[in-house]
């Protein structure tokens, strides 16, 4: 199987049978490192949306949730079959670092990106944008749900 390109050209042939998947994700940590959690969701082409998730990862940096929530949403969708898939996460750094724009210097972080690029290379297409975080209000929304169940008592 061909490894799926994380830059397409127009010459590059797009998958035509598959539809493409939309993940917004987003993580965070109160306190960085503190209580963390990351939130996503997923919505088809027609923009229904497909899941929603939220998840609380105990005494976390702000990076790593972040990382968490992209590795999420690429298991998710490997685990239900959608092959073709678009990223938006307001995580410059994260974003940079898939794209292959920045180094991974932290030691903390490599296996993380490791992980990301195995579950990429399962994918037949894969893209990953930047967005401000106003543009990713439900993601965002999201991750502070799964921080609030770690603070509770």
């Amino acid at each position: 199987m061909p490894q799926p390109s994380l830059f397409p050209t127009d010459s590059e042939p797009q998958p035509p049978s598959a539809p493409w998947v939309t993940a917004h994700c987003d993580g965070g940590a109160r306190g960085n490192p503190g209580p963390a959690g990351y939130g996503a969701v997923l919505t088809d082409a027609d923009g229904n949306t497909l899941a929603e998730l939220s998840v609380f990862l105990g005494h976390r940096t702000n990076n790593f949730a972040e990382y968490s929530g992209l590795l999420g949403v690429l298991q998710y969708a490997l685990d239900h079959g959608h092959k073709n898939l678009r990223v938006v996460s307001d995580s410059e750094l994260m974003v940079k670092q898939i794209q292959g724009l920045y180094k991974v210097k932290s030691p903390d972080l490599l296996p993380l990106w490791q992980q990301a690029r195995q579950l990429i290379a399962q994918l037949d297409a894969f893209q990953i944008s930047h967005a401000l975080r106003h543009k990713n209000k439900a993601a965002d929304q999201l991750a502070n749900q799964a921080m609030d169940r770690g603070l509770l008592p």
